[in-house]
């Protein structure tokens, strides 16, 4: 048997409301949540951070307005990411791979 836990002195637990889905499945069958979105304070983006930003709107986990005006991006940047993914993969995203896939 399994005992129950309880904790004590927490009442009640309050989630941020947010506009559309907390968790969103990808094509592949594993799902996205928000916790897994850059943080909107990023400065350097690598290109894990934007094909996340990237799956995250294709998912519909936050709107292309959202993310743009969360992260600061322009609607060309964030095309282009869009593009290269589309076009070359996630190995586009690279700073070393953008003269390979131009």
């Amino acid at each position: 048997m399994i005992p129950s836990i309880t904790y004590e002195g927490i009442e009640d637990m309050y989630l941020r409301k947010v506009d559309g889905p907390r968790t969103v499945t990808l094509p592949d069958g594993s799902t996205m949540s928000r916790a897994d979105m850059p943080a909107p304070d990023t400065r350097r983006w690598v290109a894990s951070r934007k094909a996340a930003v990237v799956r995250g709107v294709s998912a519909g986990l936050m709107s292309l307005k959202e993310a743009l005006d969360t992260y600061e991006l322009s609607e060309d940047e964030f095309a282009s990411w869009r593009a290269a993914i589309e076009t070359h993969g996630e190995a586009a995203l690279k700073a070393t791979a953008i003269q390979k896939y131009r």
